[in-house]
């Protein structure tokens, strides 16, 4: 088996040498896909001996399905820059790699650091993802911008043991910052969609059932300070989206 390592990047000198660092340790060829970066990224891919290209960014799941057609393999494993396999998932893929396997997508679990703590709770882990699979029997699908592998029917989703390691956020102000920007994504998408937003329901009822949901029953509490900012966060990311969808229905 052949294996294309993908990754989408904008700007990200701080991550990606980790990323493709790791993603080495499987692949047969490692991609970047670049949305015209400005700092050091196309220097570190370069070094680390990937091939780079650039394409104009027209959504996550456009260039993350163009960076696929992009590869020189069918069998593709998609990471986002701002992750790295862990040393049991990289185990766990080699094993798949160098058995005979067919009509089989693979699922594994992601860790999440989020300034600085792993967060094990707040419906952040495990967060599975379909991460390896064979481009004739998938693609990337889901609402931009949140991206999700979407297989054939009859493909058997097997789960590897390991995580995905993502590193979040360095800091809440980046956290608060990707908020904003994927909200208003998040909600142009929807008006396309004819989607609807109701003042009770979506502003003031379902933010608050999130968060009650994420930090109790989901056990957010156990994550300390930071699992509780997190399902804050969680929480006010539902009430923007919908704000800001209130918004363009009404002026609509």
């Amino acid at each position: 088996m052949k294996v294309s390592g993908v990754v989408i990047t904008y700007n990200e000198e701080q991550n990606l040498r980790r990323c493709l660092e790791s993603l080495g340790k499987v692949v047969d060829e490692l991609l970047v896909v670049d949305s015209f970066s400005t700092d050091r990224t196309k220097e570190i891919a370069e070094e680390l001996g990937a091939k780079f290209i650039q394409n104009k960014f027209k959504g996550h799941i456009e260039q993350k399905n163009f960076a696929m057609s992009a590869a020189s393999y069918e069998w593709i494993l998609s990471l986002d820059a701002d992750e790295e396999l862990s040393e049991q998932l990289i185990d766990s893929l080699n094993k798949i790699k160098n058995a005979n396997i067919s009509n089989q997508a693979f699922r594994m679990n992601r860790l999440t650091s989020y300034c600085g703590q792993w967060i094990h709770h707040c419906g952040w882990y495990p967060d599975s993802k379909i991460r390896f699979w064979n481009r004739k029997e998938g693609k990337w699908g889901g609402v931009n911008p949140h991206d999700s592998v979407e297989v054939e029917d009859g493909v058997k989703i097997q789960h590897l043991k390991g995580d995905i390691l993502h590193y979040s956020f360095h800091t809440i102000s980046q956290h608060i910052q990707q908020i904003d920007k994927f909200t208003t994504i998040a909600a142009q998408e929807s008006h396309k969609r004819g989607k609807k937003a109701y003042f009770l329901t979506h502003l003031m009822i379902y933010p608050f059932w999130l968060f009650i949901k994420n930090y109790f029953l989901k056990l957010g509490i156990l994550d300390g300070y930071y699992g509780f900012i997190v399902c804050i966060n969680g929480a006010f990311y539902k009430f923007q989206k919908y704000a800001k969808l209130f918004v363009l229905n009404s002026s609509k």
